[in-house]
């Protein structure tokens, strides 16, 4: 199937046009990054705690933000995942500056006091397996007596299935929803006396430390940095120097571009996001590539041909080919950042940009400074015969 057939458009004469523009797009990204809103760095590189909450039912969520602002640790973030029935949250607080710890406890404790009853009771739908289990291996409720590494090899099956049943449903209602945990009677009876089900859920809990989250940065700035490093190399050898410096410039012109639309819209800066950057360093160096092998192919059929005009004639004979390849690629990506929820939201923005950056980039701005490369080496060789 081809979109376009014989076109002749003229590329490369209007190529300092697209330098320009793309330039221009450039030094903006350049200036919301280090004079706009900057970063917005989630948990994995600026440290702190995330859990992810499901409630029984639509929570108030000022007290939410109240009971955890009451702690005093650090900045608040609150975020509904999926749909509103589900009632699901992910809730966002950073350590304070340089200090190490896990406030997954206090933050859970916290809402713990402000949302449920203050009892004594067994939290079944807050506590872990562990703790489930050694709860259960100190009352005892079958009688099993022994030692107390009996006792929990006894209760660790049952405290295993409370959590599977957890984790399936999301939030346990009552004790009528164990009755595939594996309980025995005994058990069933102790916690219908002793447990407690609350108004919501801990369903996941994740910390970073600053000096944990500060080392992921830099080595997610190596990981972009290595690969364009990497790319260049590449296209070095595989082609010529000349076009290994336009398809890396085109690479930092898509990430650039893409990094200053994330700081713009104050999308979190999490390790999807730096995949999606490298997919994005793949995806345009790929083609790139296919733009650079039609060029050299052409190069060998029409010998003589000014190179600016075979750059237009490799452009034009692979435009139908680009514009499929990233029309459909960009359609998946619109699914999935549309109905694909909000783990891999971020993920899928990145990349909704980054193809229509990196599209434009293999054809406006890698060819055009390749081409400029070739005219100033070409003239320099000019310059050393006369000598």
């Amino acid at each position: 199937m081809r979109f376009f057939h014989d076109t002749k458009i003229r590329f490369m004469k209007y190529r300092w046009h697209w330098i320009t523009a793309s330039t221009v797009l450039n030094l903006a990204a350049l200036g919301i990054i280090m004079f706009g809103p900057g970063f917005k760095f989630g948990v994995d590189f600026a440290g702190g705690t995330q859990l992810t909450l499901k409630f029984r039912s639509e929570p108030d969520l000022g007290r939410v933000r109240g009971a955890l602002e009451s702690l005093k640790i650090g900045t608040v973030s609150i975020q509904r995942i999926g749909e509103n029935e589900l009632h699901e949250f992910l809730i966002r607080m950073q350590n304070p500056e340089r200090t190490e710890g896990d406030f997954a406890a206090a933050m859970v404790k916290s809402l713990d006091g402000e949302f449920n009853q203050a009892t004594s009771a067994i939290k079944l739908n807050l506590q872990g397996s562990d703790a489930l289990r050694d709860t259960l291996a100190s009352a005892d409720p079958d009688q099993i007596a022994g030692s107390i590494t009996d006792r929990q090899a006894h209760y660790k099956p049952m405290a295993d299935g409370i959590l599977t049943v957890r984790k399936k449903q999301g939030i346990l209602a009552g004790i009528g929803d164990l009755t595939t945990a594996g309980l025995s009677p005994a058990v069933s009876r102790y916690l219908t006396e002793n447990a407690r089900f609350g108004e919501f859920s801990l369903l996941a809990a994740d910390n970073v430390g600053p000096l944990v989250g500060k080392d992921l940065r830099q080595k997610a700035f190596y990981a972009v940095a290595f690969s364009l490093l990497g790319m260049l190399i590449y296209i070095w050898f595989r082609f010529k120097l000349q076009y290994g410096v336009g398809a890396i410039i085109a690479n930092f012109h898509d990430v650039i571009i893409t990094l200053g639309v994330l700081s713009l819209t104050g999308k979190e800066i999490e390790i999807p996001t730096i995949a999606a950057l490298l997919t994005l360093v793949g995806y345009s160096v790929n083609d790139t590539v296919i733009i650079f092998d039609r060029i050299r192919e052409l190069l060998k059929l029409e010998r003589g041909k000014p190179l600016a005009d075979v750059m237009d004639d490799a452009i034009n004979k692979t435009l139908s080919r680009t514009v499929i390849t990233s029309g459909l690629t960009w359609l998946v990506v619109l699914s999935l950042f549309l109905f694909g929820g909000h783990v891999i939201h971020t993920f899928a923005f990145t990349l909704l940009v980054g193809i229509i950056v990196g599209t434009y980039s293999s054809i406006y701005v890698a060819s055009p400074f390749a081409l400029g490369v070739s005219n100033w080496l070409e003239k320099r060789k000019r310059s050393a015969r006369r000598r």
